[in-house]
């Protein structure tokens, strides 16, 4: 059995939880090196609870660390800005590198400095880097040794939005996305904002005026669309661990076409559901589950709401970069991702 050896950089983190869970149960994934920022020298079970033998007792490595030789793929699930400089040397070791920041997922250096306020560290590697909205960069990401894994967010409103795009059935008035996401979303470290007294029944919007993931929204809409595309993201976080869902508010023509479009686009994705007409999506119905699911709510002969649904940390984060390294060794895509939730 074929087996390919690789790398988690950021491993204490709840994407790097999730990478280490999803990749034990991998049939050609191997783990040969788990490593850390702040929490590094420490056994990676005394970071992760949740660990069991063997990787409980692992201590873990600095990110800065030689890779192992025989390592052959890098996942890196650092913070914007940090990622960068460890895809780089990872590149330049001769590994393949799936990165989960948000460091190579814009075309060019302006844009990512509008979006996070700072100058990239590696410019000339944007060019290079494929994005990887797996159901539509099969052979982009097959081919490429630098993959920049899609926002949690933007995977959940582009996996809908781009057939309706590329159909050219939208108008060109602003794409309003309503989303809300679990606290897992905003990252592990300890903020105040996130305490329990804080989050627990309450419901509030953040990143206003302009939230960054509104630039890659944006950008890979266009992309897909050949034209440019306005969007008007708003996002809430929740009081549960995880899920997100995304309302889209919608218009343009021929609204009694769009089920069609929708369901004839992904008929045979394994990873993305489109609903029934009449029925929504909810996060219960994915959690655990590297899958998308989407609904859609004709408004009038112009308008509708597509609501769409994800496990944030799966296929949002985790699972779809598991997908996106299945495609990049020729696996098949599937393997070590669940279709099923964990219900109820």
């Amino acid at each position: 059995m074929q087996q390919i050896d690789v790398a988690i950089l950021g491993a204490s983190g709840y994407t790097g939880a999730e990478l280490i869970r999803i990749l034990d149960a991998h049939p050609h994934f191997r783990i040969v090196m788990l490593a850390a920022h702040s929490q590094a020298g420490q056994l990676a079970g005394d970071v992760l609870p949740g660990l069991a033998s063997p990787w409980r007792d692992i201590k873990l490595g600095h990110i800065d660390d030689p890779l192992p030789d025989r390592c052959q793929l890098v996942f890196t699930a650092l913070p914007h800005a940090a990622a960068a400089n460890s895809v780089q040397r990872a590149l330049a070791a001769g590994k393949r590198v799936i990165d989960l920041s948000a460091d190579f997922r814009h075309r060019s250096a302006e844009t990512y400095q509008t979006a996070y306020g700072c100058e990239h560290p590696h410019p000339k590697l944007l060019t290079e880097a494929v994005y990887g909205l797996s159901e539509f960069a099969r052979a982009r990401i097959a081919a490429t040794r630098l993959l920049a894994n899609p926002g949690c967010y933007p995977t959940c409103t582009l996996l809908p939005l781009v057939p309706l795009l590329r159909a050219g059935v939208l108008d060109d008035a602003p794409i309003i996305v309503d989303a809300k996401s679990g606290a897992s979303g905003a990252g592990r470290g300890a903020k105040t904002d996130l305490l329990y007294c804080e989050l627990n029944e309450s419901v509030r919007a953040y990143g206003l005026p302009r939230h960054r993931h509104s630039w890659e929204m944006e950008e890979w809409a266009a992309f897909h669309a050949g034209r440019s595309v306005r969007v008007r993201f708003v996002p809430h976080i929740l009081p549960m661990n995880r899920g997100m869902l995304c309302t889209l508010h919608l218009s343009g023509r021929d609204t009694a076409k769009w089920h069609e479009i929708l369901h004839s686009a992904f008929i045979d994705e394994p990873f993305v559901q489109v609903l029934p007409a009449g029925r929504l999506p909810s996060t219960t119905a994915v959690k655990g589950s590297n899958r998308c699911d989407i609904g859609i709510s004709e408004l009038g002969a112009h308008e509708a709401v597509v609501v769409s649904c994800i496990d944030n940390l799966l296929k949002g984060a985790a699972g779809q970069a598991v997908q996106n390294a299945n495609i990049m060794f020729g696996l098949e895509e599937t393997l070590g991702l669940a279709r099923l939730p964990c219900w109820p």
